[in-house]
């Protein structure tokens, strides 16, 4: 890992936040830590870190919040965020998830299952540079809907629509590939890792929030009883 690297760390338990910049700073990060919501999201447009561990329950601006301004400043959208929280909660996770979040590390933790997740989300944040060279950049399907995946942009008849991270692989997973069923395990794995260990309900939560974002194609996502998602059958012309 690049030691310029950097890591913004919210959270209000100071034991806490120096393990996780311990060893954030053995894998090479250059760490910052707050323990205030407010402060995280100055910080964070001022220079946007490379990745954010963010607890929940801080004392003046709680987690989810933090991340659904993260989310809808365009400074900081695209920055990877992990978050860290006692609350386990089956609500409190797809919350999170649904909210932009990449991860989800229920406390206590594991240090090494944490550092693990994260190489997972900074994985994904990298992904589409990767495969430049193997996968088409854009596709169109019907005529209406545009995923750039150099651009990270997806429209609509030509207006742009705001996707999260997650939201955007999980579409242009589906979309490549029309009429092809995907299944909720397979989607997990290609968008968050094989390592990453989710309810299979927070791809429904995500799959209800792209079907709302993308109008009246959310109806070409179809859902197929028992066993995931497909892309209704029609033509997907891919462009470099």
């Amino acid at each position: 890992m690049s030691v310029k690297s950097t890591a913004l760390i919210v959270e209000d338990e100071q034991e806490i936040g120096e393990l996780v910049r311990f060893h954030l700073q053995r894998e090479g990060f250059e760490c910052a830590v707050t323990r205030s919501g407010r402060r995280a999201l100055e910080m964070a447009r001022q220079a946007p870190p490379k990745l954010m561990i963010l607890d929940l329950m801080l004392p003046d601006l709680d987690g989810l919040e933090v991340c659904k301004r993260m989310k809808e400043h365009d400074d900081t959208r695209a920055v990877p965020i992990v978050m860290l929280s006692a609350r386990g909660s089956e609500n409190d996770i797809v919350s999170g998830i649904e909210l932009g979040a990449d991860d989800y590390v229920t406390k206590p933790f594991s240090p090494r299952v944490l550092m693990a997740r994260i190489h997972n989300a900074l994985r994904r944040t990298t992904a589409p540079v990767r495969e430049q060279a193997t996968e088409s950049t854009i596709v169109r399907c019907s005529g209406k809907l545009v995923i750039d995946k150099e651009r990270h942009q997806v429209s609509v008849n030509g207006k742009q629509v705001a996707l999260t991270i997650t939201e955007f692989e999980m579409l242009n997973m589906l979309a490549r590939k029309p009429g092809f069923v995907r299944t909720r395990d397979q989607i997990i794995a290609a968008v968050h890792g094989p390592l990453t260990v989710l309810s299979q309900r927070t791809i429904d939560v995500h799959i209800t929030a792209i079907r709302r974002k993308i109008g009246d194609l959310g109806e070409a996502i179809e859902t197929v009883r028992g066993v995931g998602y497909r892309f209704a059958d029609g033509e997907a012309v891919t462009a470099e």
